[in-house]
């Protein structure tokens, strides 16, 4: 079991995988959420509903954490600890990661076309997360 090298965490976190985000709830357990991502520059970006839960707690409470999973029988993981900066709904560059998120989510420019046609009109933000941790595990080696 070793910690993954830059080059490797960023190999491990460059295909479409599912990641968890934890956020704060106000008077509970911490928030758990499947999410779609992009991470590029050292950068974590996911693009969420405006009226969420996790929109609601991070707009109070800017701290999360993220775990990304290979998932079996890949025994590798990414954790993301940090703030997150959040970009709403008017801010332009919300609205440019949320496509790229989603097309690189689908196969096909058709089927990112249409899934993006069937959420655009809500109202969506852009959680950017600049790591003060990372913890990765290769439990393959």
């Amino acid at each position: 079991m070793s910690a993954m090298t830059q080059v490797q965490m960023e190999a491990f976190l460059a295909p479409p995988r599912h990641a968890i985000v934890a956020t704060n709830a106000p008077d509970g357990p911490p928030q758990l959420s499947p999410v779609w991502y992009i991470y590029e520059n050292n950068t974590l970006y996911i693009s969420v509903s405006a009226s969420t839960a996790k929109a609601r707690h991070l707009r109070r409470d800017s701290r999360l954490s993220v775990c990304i999973d290979g998932g079996h029988p890949d025994a590798r993981y990414v954790i993301i600890q940090g703030k997150a900066t959040l970009l709403e709904t008017d801010d332009p560059a919300q609205e440019a990661m949320r496509w790229r998120i989603i097309q690189h989510y689908y196969e096909t420019e058709a089927e990112a076309q249409r899934y993006y046609a069937s959420v655009r009109e809500r109202a969506s933000i852009l959680i950017v997360v600049t790591p003060e941790r990372i913890i990765s595990q290769d439990l393959n080696t």
